[in-house]
């Protein structure tokens, strides 16, 4: 099986080496191909050089490179990423090194072992793997989106703002998306819901959160928006 893994990125020049290099030599089980799509959204740091001189150290790796012309959100990188994807399965990949890439294992475990069709990595379902312990007001408001998404969706997981999704590229490719900021996880997550013959799954991942004088981007408006978006895709959609 082939796993395109689509990394967005954005001014992650402290990370994105990092990211890169774990992506690329973590061993997946049961994988015989992996393709590495980093999606660079118009970075006015260094992100873009770093980028490319890895892929030039490590040509012996399937590492594709796409740069939007102007920033549009993590969204439209993502959107470029699954126009992209060859793979039998795609996931999602952050180049912050807030989730282990090595949980793309814990991640694959459903496919291999009950069929999935869709799988998250839940950063609050618990379980053998670290997470870091987040600041109150963090946690509430990532549990309230994610009740209030099962509320309309009808879905029992944990965490519908995780990074981690990891689907069937076909099924990924079917889905029109129209949110090109962080609109984007309650926007796949309700139009996933509505696919009845999906066989979903759950795991739980590590993590380890930073802080926005580290570079963390999302904020409360985008909460905001994520309600919207909730409300949107779910009702009238």
């Amino acid at each position: 099986m082939k796993l395109s893994i689509i990394i967005p990125s954005y001014n992650e020049e402290n990370t994105i080496s990092s990211v890169l290099t774990r992506v690329c030599t973590v061993e997946l089980k049961n994988i015989s191909e992996k393709e590495i799509i980093v999606v660079d959204d118009c970075s006015k740091d260094k992100s873009e050089s770093k980028i490319q001189e890895f892929i030039e150290k490590n040509k012996d790796h399937n590492i594709r490179y796409i740069r939007h012309a102007k920033n549009m959100g993590k969204g439209a990188a993502i959107r470029s990423g699954i126009e992209n994807a060859t793979g039998d399965y795609t996931i999602i990949q952050d180049a912050d090194l807030e989730l282990d890439p090595e949980d793309i294992n814990q991640m694959l475990k459903p496919v291999f072992k009950g069929n999935a069709d869709v799988v998250y990595g839940s950063r609050f379902a618990g379980g053998s793997n670290p997470r870091s312990i987040l600041t109150y007001r963090h946690n509430f408001a990532n549990k309230f989106l994610t009740s209030l998404s099962n509320i309309f969706s009808n879905m029992n997981i944990t965490d519908m703002e995780t990074c981690y999704k990891l689907a069937r590229t076909d099924v990924m490719k079917s889905i029109k998306i129209e949110e090109n900021r962080f609109g984007f996880e309650p926007e796949i997550t309700a139009k996933l819901s509505k696919m009845k013959k999906l066989n979903f799954f759950e795991v739980g991942v590590s993590y380890y959160p930073r802080s926005r004088a580290q570079g963390k981007k999302i904020g409360w408006s985008d909460g905001f928006r994520a309600i919207y978006c909730i409300v949107k895709y779910n009702i009238f959609r």
